[in-house]
């Protein structure tokens, strides 16, 4: 948290690759890691950390409702950079116990309910992988969704005490895109589908033209609620501030 103004300073006019070297080296490849969901801008923060930062760690949350066109992508990203995934799940027990009591789709029931599913099969895990780590990063960018619009290059994640860096964070969808076009970077079939945003299969759909890129995701709660729990700012879901 100290160094957090100094670091925005260092970074000013970075490009991602940049970013993403600056980081392996300040934190060393074993201390920062990228938290990937196979979306279109983790695949893009793969191949350059493939590029530029190869000892950088990629870990991946497997929480048991993915679709299988994500595990597809998985493995062709596994063949085409040799990319060793740390797959995380969650606690079965935890797992088990929330099934029998609220049953599979409780995530329907209400926002809490959706909430204690996503802390269990994602928050979790996750707190897990960041407690071996300085500093993650991750694909979040300004124009996702209402919700990601203060997103900055590099904040201090005040939840888990770490630094979370976010190379991407002024790039536009159309410039995620050219960018997988022009370096043939593999990617989810379900992106030619529709399909912007993707997560767990039941909490998913495909969006409608003139929606914004994370309007499928939980699509029966109101934009202000779209966050799982993995980045939220002092407990809370909150637009993030720079």
């Amino acid at each position: 948290m100290e160094k957090l103004e100094e670091y925005k300073a260092v970074l000013v006019g970075k490009t991602p690759a940049q970013v993403i070297e600056w980081a392996e080296k300040e934190f060393t490849g074993s201390k920062v890691a990228l938290a990937s969901s196979l979306g279109p801008e983790d695949q893009v923060l793969t191949q350059m950390l493939n590029a530029h930062a190869p000892s950088t760690r990629i870990f991946t949350l497997d929480t048991g409702r993915l679709f299988q066109e994500t595990y597809d992508v998985m493995q062709h990203t596994i063949d085409a950079y040799g990319v060793r995934y740390e797959v995380c799940t969650p606690d079965n027990q935890k797992v088990a116990n929330m099934v029998s009591k609220k049953g599979p789709n409780l995530f329907r029931n209400s926002i809490e309910d959706r909430k204690l599913c996503c802390n269990i099969r994602k928050v979790e895990p996750l707190k897990k992988v960041l407690g071996t780590l300085k500093a993650w990063v991750t694909g979040l960018r300004q124009e996702q969704s209402v919700t990601r619009t203060g997103v900055h290059v590099i904040e201090w994640d005040q939840n888990n005490a770490i630094y979370k860096i976010n190379p991407l964070w002024d790039w536009s969808e159309a410039k995620v895109w050219d960018f997988i076009d022009e370096y043939g970077i593999p990617y989810t079939s379900l992106h030619d589908k529709g399909f912007r945003s993707i997560g767990c299969a039941p909490c998913t759909r495909a969006t409608n033209p003139g929606e914004d890129a994370r309007a499928g995701r939980w699509w029966w709660e109101t934009p202000e609620q779209k966050e799982c729990g993995l980045h939220m700012v002092n407990g809370k879901l909150e637009r993030i501030k720079k």
